[in-house]
């Protein structure tokens, strides 16, 4: 029965590889349109490759789990080996590593940097020394604030 229900699961992987690849492509494609439209609305070149750059990043890390995702299904229904294991792991592994080197240049941020400058404490203490900057900078809206 098992031998039956391999061929499914492996047209369930090709055709998850094939969204993968698929998302990737698309991405280019929007990541394209929206520096062009950037950099014809700005004028602002710098600005239109730091979008080009985040959302074809955005894109190659949507394709990139999706294709973990289509290794997993391939490996778990075939015949199990400690050799497949391993290069799954392999695979697995190196997708990862992409896939946060990608996230780094994206944020610029480290994963575990980027938990601390999220939470709430952080973002409370970013709030209120932006708010005390305005003040700084226009008295006149502290004291109408204070009096309201």
């Amino acid at each position: 029965m098992a031998e039956s229900i391999e061929p499914i699961f492996t047209a369930i992987a090709v055709a998850f590889e094939m969204v993968g690849a698929l998302a990737m492509v698309a991405g280019f494609v929007v990541a394209l349109v929206l520096a062009l439209r950037s950099l014809r609305r700005s004028g602002d070149g710098h600005a239109a490759y730091s979008l080009l750059r985040t959302t074809l990043g955005a894109a190659i890390l949507l394709g990139l789990e999706v294709l973990v995702a289509a290794d997993l299904i391939r490996t778990i229904t075939s015949k199990p080996s400690i050799e497949d294991a391993l290069i799954l792991g392999l695979i697995v592994l190196i997708r990862t590593v992409l896939s946060m080197s990608i996230q780094i240049e994206i944020d610029g941020v480290l994963p575990w940097r980027r938990a601390l400058l999220t939470s709430g404490g952080q973002v409370l203490a970013r709030t209120i020394a932006r708010e005390r900057a305005s003040v700084r900078k226009d008295p006149e809206r502290g004291a109408a604030t204070a009096r309201d």
